[in-house]
């Protein structure tokens, strides 16, 4: 049988016989999103790492558990419990009074897939990601999750209103207005997002 086409809940039901290849698929399939969406909170490759496995291994424990119920929505699930395990990060370091240096711009700046012939380029468009992740953190939090979970977890806006527990038309309303503040805040820092 081909793994990788079953679904979702094809794939944590041949789990949970026991085929650990069904989790692997499982886990592949939606890594490069969860991933994603825990870096862009964290900023650090290292922390988002710990966070990712963390994730799935609350996974794999809810689903041995018994305690996930399908209701088509894996990939939302998963996103929850990540955002909550990052939420959960952020609390233990503000307790522990540590000041968490900012190493993504190191990690970038030392990566060799940086240092090829246009680094000029490169450097212009990893400034432009940064000034707009920046942007997106200044907008109220209602805003900056639903840009979070659109363009970096890569959700709909029909599960995006699941998750947050609202309407679909609350969901659009919220990213019309992060799209309306993000081109104010734009114009007023006389931004130039563009590579001349």
């Amino acid at each position: 049988m081909e793994l990788k086409k079953l679904s979702d809940q094809e794939l944590i039901s041949q789990f949970l016989k026991g085929n650990q290849q069904g989790l692997e698929v499982l886990i592949n399939r939606h890594k490069n999103k969860v991933y994603t969406y825990i870096l862009l909170l964290v900023k650090d490759p290292v922390v988002a790492e710990d966070i990712f496995q963390d994730t799935f291994v609350k996974i794999v424990n809810s689903l041995t558990g018994g305690r996930y119920r399908d209701d088509g929505k894996f990939l939302s699930w998963t996103i929850r419990i990540a955002h909550n395990l990052t939420i959960d990060h952020f609390r233990k370091i503000k307790k522990s009074n540590e000041v968490q240096g900012d190493s993504f711009e190191t990690f970038v700046l030392n990566s060799k897939k940086h240092s090829a012939d246009n680094i000029e380029e490169k450097l212009i468009k990893e400034q432009i990601r940064n000034d707009i992740r920046c942007l997106v953190d200044e907008l109220p939090n209602e805003q900056k999750e639903v840009i979070l979970l659109r363009h970096y977890g890569g959700l709909s806006f029909k599960e995006i209103a699941e998750q947050t527990g609202v309407s679909i038309n609350t969901s659009l309303g919220r990213m019309r207005y992060a799209l309306i503040n993000l081109r104010k805040m734009i114009q007023d820092k006389k931004l130039s997002l563009t590579i001349k």
